[in-house]
Formats: C-alpha cells, structure tokens, sequence
C-alpha cells in the first residue's frame, strides 16, 4: 500500500486551488517542498518515461536570476518545469510528442500538493525561454516549458474569473462530436 501523501478530499482540493500572484517572505519548509516533488515523481507520464528535469529556486540569486525571464509575484520558490522531447513517448501514426504533457501533468501535480500543503501557486508560461536557458545552464536537450511559482499567499484573493465554469454539457460530448 503506497503511502498517503495527500489527505483531503480530490474535488475539494480542486475547488480550493486558485492562481495566486502575491506571496509572503516565508520560506517554503523543506518538508513541504519535498512533498511537492514527490508529487511530481509519482506523476503519470506517457510509458513512464518521465522525460523531465526540474529545477528547484529558493535562493535569493536564483529568484532574481529567474526574475530576469518571468514574473515570480515576490514568491520564495519557483520550480522550472523542463522537458526532454528526445526522451518522451511519441504516437507512432504521427510522432506527437507527449514532452509537453508529461511536463504539464507534473505541473499540475505539483501545483495540487502545493494546495493541499496550505501554500498557494501559480503556473507561469510567459517567460523568457532563451534567458532561462541561458540563466539555468539547460541543456540543448531540455526545454523549459512552464514554471510553478510558489509560496505563502498573502492578502491575495482568488480573481473573480476563477469562478466562472462551463457547465459539464458545454464541455462534453458522447460517442461523436
């Protein structure tokens, strides 16, 4: 039986995420960001290839590095999310490439367990790729493809959009579309 990292209930925990784009000063206890990274390393990826590197920012130099490239809301943790196409799963009829689904399910994973953890989150895909590139010495072979800002939310209240869901019938549809 695999250990239960994550105790509230799934809906819940998705209900309760929202983006948030001001933080606090306080540290990300290391407890937690470990939590966050196991999180990632059980994430479902295509054949299980986990085609992905992560890394993880908490120093003041690497925040501002990371500045350079993005907006990081103030936040004491950043995660950049590269992906190793070469190393990915492709679909045979057409060679699709699952890097940047396997980099978005980890993501996602991750940005869950930042929620369950108390600590707020947000997912960041404007950025710099050629600065982050350059700031983090990534390899040719990976390629950032988003990066989870995280932290100690503060005073910050989820944006009214948030709220605003399709109804389930909008979003499905049986047997053909």
């Amino acid at each position: 039986m695999r250990e239960n990292i994550l105790n509230m209930d799934f809906l819940n925990l998705v209900a309760q995420r929202y983006s948030v784009r001001q933080y606090t000063d306080k540290k990300v206890e290391q407890d937690k960001l470990q939590k966050i990274l196991q999180a990632a390393q059980l994430a479902p990826t295509a054949c299980n290839n986990q085609p992905v590197k992560l890394i993880v920012v908490e120093s003041e130099a690497g925040l501002a590095k990371l500045g350079t490239a993005a907006k990081t809301y103030g936040a004491p943790l950043a995660i950049v999310v590269c992906a190793n196409d070469r190393a990915c799963w492709k679909r045979a009829a057409d060679q699709r490439s699952t890097a940047d689904i396997d980099a978005s399910i980890i993501t996602d994973h991750m940005m869950l367990a930042a929620t369950e953890l108390g600590l707020g989150s947000v997912w960041v895909c404007n950025f710099n790729c050629a600065t982050l590139v350059k700031e983090f010495n990534i390899p040719q072979e990976f390629e950032p493809v988003n990066l989870l800002i995280v932290g100690y939310a503060e005073g910050y209240e989820p944006n009214p959009r948030h709220f605003v869901r399709k109804c389930i019938d909008e979003l499905v549809v049986k047997e053909s579309f």
